[in-house]
């Protein structure tokens, strides 16, 4: 995970609709920028539906959402339209963001051991530095803390 108080790394990734976004994008908001193994998976959708029922919240608190995990833009877009998701999903197929946010890390289910993605959700502040960072969040419970973090 990525240190409190060092510049989050910029990127330039894909949306659902394959608008392409990077982080100096949102200088000057606040980005909620959250990691998360899977699109249509249970704990993905709880998260992402509870995000999305949170971003009126969120936006009277002038703050952005964005949700990045592997899979493709016409995942995503699908998985927005089935949930109705009010923000955006960006695409990370090749990891390079992933990566660079340090959340591609081994994982054990079921005693096996596999490379995925760690469910982290970062807070970057109007300037791009990282004000808060969870790690193994609890999908469910990630949109409330988060609001409660503003």
């Amino acid at each position: 995970m990525l240190s409190i108080g060092t510049k989050a790394p910029d990127f330039s990734l894909p949306d659902q609709d394959g608008k392409m976004h990077s982080l100096s994008d949102y200088k000057g908001q606040k980005v909620i920028l959250y990691f998360y193994p899977k699109d249509n998976t249970a704990g993905c959708t709880k998260q992402a539906c509870n995000f999305g029922e949170l971003m009126p919240q969120f936006k009277e608190k002038g703050a952005v959402i964005l949700g990045v995990s592997k899979d493709s833009v016409a995942s995503h877009k699908k998985f927005q339209e089935k949930y109705g998701l009010p923000f955006t999903l960006l695409s990370d197929t090749e990891k390079t963001v992933i990566e660079s946010y340090d959340v591609w890390k081994e994982k054990k289910n079921y005693g096996k051991v596999s490379m995925g993605v760690v469910r982290t959700t970062y807070l970057i502040d109007e300037n791009g530095i990282i004000a808060k960072a969870f790690g193994n969040v609890k999908a469910a419970d990630n949109p409330g803390q988060m609001l409660n973090e503003l």
